[in-house]
């Protein structure tokens, strides 16, 4: 289901779902030299893998990561100058690479006109993709415009903002699956809170007029429905938001909204964490007949609510990937009344991995190759919602009957 292929500088993974080709690709500049040669470096990279897996034009979702935010207006530049009219959804985020570089890609592609894929591009703040009587909306690039300058109101105005989008297609913000929430000095001071604190507060705030996915959640599911998320540090003081958003009127789609049976559920933290809790699920599945897309929310080494292996990057990394490992299992599928389907860290097609401290980069990354294999990674340096958390991972994984 999942053909994976890495070599220096680039990695994909193929995956082939209800008869549809899927590219997740993630590529790093081979050569050194200024941040225009770099980009095109990775870019053509990127083009190279989907030209040769499914065909030009294809790319529909896109995260620049790059190293200073003077770099973001160049690079905005070069990103509209290189697709032209197939300008995919695209968010810029300072998070520096890992690797030394200037620039890393994450790219994710999906099918062709042949496969009854349609692709309709809106600007590179929405691209909705729709095949197989489903539709998708990735939205990106999300960012407050308004003269506020308290974390809290900019965050609202960008939850809106990402509402009008979404609505401009005649979406509803209840059918998003996946946010991305770039908050920068996450864990830095607002007034006599945090700034992620006040995030949290925007976002339930926001949150208590919607119902999500009741349409499609399983038959008696009693549960809390939030969509998947990350909530990481940015460099900058700024927020910066992105979601993807499902709308279809396929009766046998099942949108399942899981928890870790190790971990608290995050909207259930306690008040010391947070007055108001972080609002997410920790992955979202998406199944459809004998195949689920279960996209993975920001996973740290927080056993129930309480950060493990504090100082300890390695150990650190090892929970987190246990955490993933437990939440995307087949006995947790289970516990949801859904038999037969689940996945193993094998079965990721793409992962991010950020990291507090560059220091920590080549410990990380030999625990992450080590367990994850050969797999689409980018490394980012990025500050963590708690001040003790070393390391954060996301993906997204697939599982087939």
């Amino acid at each position: 289901m999942i053909r994976k292929v890495s070599s220096e500088g680039v990695g994909y993974s193929v995956v082939d779902l209800n008869r549809v080709k899927h590219v997740f690709a993630s590529a790093v500049p081979k050569t050194g030299g200024t941040f225009l040669h770099q980009s095109h470096d990775a870019l053509q990279t990127i083009e190279s893998v989907v030209r040769d897996e499914i065909a030009l034009g294809t790319i529909v979702r896109q995260a620049i990561f790059i190293r200073d935010i003077k770099q973001r207006e160049e690079c905005r530049g070069i990103i509209e100058g290189f697709y032209g009219d197939d300008l995919p959804a695209t968010s810029y985020i300072v998070q520096p690479p890992c690797g030394g570089k200037e620039i890393e890609i994450e790219a994710w592609g999906v099918g062709q006109a042949d496969e009854g894929v349609e692709i309709h591009r809106y600007s590179d703040n929405l691209v909705v993709v729709k095949h197989d009587g489903i539709a998708w909306a990735h939205c990106a690039r999300v960012v407050p415009q308004t003269d506020a300058t308290k974390v809290y109101d900019r965050s609202v105005n960008a939850f809106e903002r990402m509402q009008s989008i979404l609505a401009s297609q005649g979406f509803r913000y209840e059918q998003v699956v996946r946010t991305w929430l770039y908050l920068g000095d996450i864990v830095g001071p607002e007034g006599d809170t945090q700034r992620y604190k006040e995030l949290n507060r925007a976002r339930t705030d926001l949150y208590e007029r919607i119902h999500f996915l009741r349409d499609h959640v399983p038959p008696g599911f009693k549960g809390t429905v939030y969509p998947a998320s990350t909530g990481i540090g940015t460099d900058g003081t700024d927020v910066l938001m992105g979601c993807i958003a499902l709308a279809t009127d396929r009766k046998d789609l099942v949108l399942l909204p899981m928890e870790n049976p190790q971990q608290t559920a995050a909207f259930d933290y306690g008040t010391e964490y947070s007055p108001k809790s972080p609002k997410f699920c920790r992955a979202m599945a998406v199944v459809v007949g004998e195949c689920a897309t279960i996209l993975v929310s920001g996973t740290a080494s927080i056993v129930n609510a309480e950060t493990k292996f504090i100082g300890d990057v390695e150990g650190q990394t090892h929970q987190t990937l246990d955490n993933i490992e437990a939440l995307i299992a087949k006995a947790n599928f289970d516990r949801y009344g859904i038999p037969d389907l689940g996945a193993t860290l094998k079965d990721l097609a793409l992962a991010r991995v950020y990291i507090k401290n560059q220091e920590d980069y080549e410990k990380t990354r030999a625990i992450c190759e080590e367990r994850l294999g050969e797999l689409p990674t980018i490394y980012a340096v990025a500050d963590v919602c708690r001040p003790e958390l070393l390391v954060e991972i996301e993906g997204v994984a697939f599982a087939k009957k």
